[in-house]
């Protein structure tokens, strides 16, 4: 299946890093790289750039995209969580933007709508798998046909923002072993039906969301990558995030939060102990949504927002 991967907010994340010639980046979620092209294009004519993803066929079309760039493109598979390591080999320090687009491709999901993908998506069955490294050591059918079931309500409940989390979870155990995503999501429709709803979305969105999330570590890999993305950027660097769920933006939000003050102590503490000096400023005070045309073009981006914070 061909599918053309659009990147979201395009225009804004390259207009908010102000971009100059001859300088390095970082796209650490190269999806189809359409950012990474923009990056790249923006910086020339000698500005490099370090492209990472946890999906080898991502990087494997990355790497024809941006074929043209020649040694400018530096192209790995991996997870942005290493993003300080993998910088360190490539020889890529004090860069000027780094951009992390949060979330699953068009690629990932087109593939899900086929019986041969990793099972992003219920549109077809597929595997319950969901893994954007393939060799990666947990997939969603194991979560799914194996977990407990408190473990996998409180999975759901607290990666997939479902208030059905217990009923549904009560559902998947009593329905095991499941075996397909079209299997998985026909439990979930059953077990909430007639039930108040999420209006336009399916009833196993939130569902899926949540194991992709549990499969592929994102929120703990959010965390981890983002203080490295400071270290690594020079002053007047600047960090682009894309998010799509509240989950994300809002581990993106308390971080600049905090990396914008010079004492994060607690308020009841009258002399500052922490030693901490802060380390951002606040580029977008609110985050930047997609407009109505790129909703409508690109119905997929109405979710996004994108937060920039430039380094001290």
């Amino acid at each position: 299946m061909s599918v053309e991967h659009v990147p979201v907010l395009l225009e804004e994340t390259v207009s908010g890093l102000a971009l100059a010639p001859d300088v390095d980046s970082v796209d650490g979620t190269l999806g189809g790289g359409g950012h990474a092209d923009a990056l790249l294009g923006a910086t020339a004519p000698r500005g490099r750039l370090l492209g990472l993803d946890m999906d080898p066929q991502a990087v494997h079309r990355a790497r024809v995209r941006l074929a043209l760039y020649g040694e400018r493109a530096v192209l790995e598979q991996g997870n942005f969580r290493r993003l300080g390591a993998i910088a360190s080999r490539w020889g890529f320090a004090g860069v000027q933007a780094i951009v992390l687009d949060l979330g699953v491709s068009s690629h990932q999901l087109a593939e899900g709508a086929c019986t041969t993908g990793r099972g992003f998506s219920f549109m077809a069955p597929g595997p319950l798998d969901m893994r954007m490294d393939p060799t990666g050591p947990l997939t969603a059918g194991e979560i799914v046909n194996e977990w407990t079931q408190d473990d996998l309500a409180n999975t759901i409940y607290r990666h997939g923002e479902e208030p059905r989390s217990r009923r549904i979870a009560r559902a998947i155990v009593a329905a095991r072993p499941l075996s397909t995503t079209t299997e998985l999501a026909d439990v979930v429709s059953r077990a909430v039906a007639g039930r108040s709803g999420r209006g336009r979305l399916h009833p196993a969105t939130k569902v899926f969301q949540a194991l992709r999330i549990q499969v592929n570590d994102e929120l703990t890999a959010l965390e981890e990558v983002l203080p490295q993305a400071v270290i690594l950027l020079r002053p007047g660097g600047r960090l682009a995030v894309i998010t799509f769920h509240s989950l994300e933006d809002r581990i993106v939000k308390r971080f600049v939060q905090r990396e914008v003050r010079d004492c994060i102590c607690p308020p009841d503490v009258l002399a500052c102990r922490c030693g901490h000096r802060a380390t951002l400023k606040a580029v977008t005070g609110k985050p930047i949504c997609p407009s109505e045309r790129e909703q409508r073009d690109n119905p997929r981006s109405r979710s996004a927002k994108l937060r920039i914070a430039q380094r001290l």
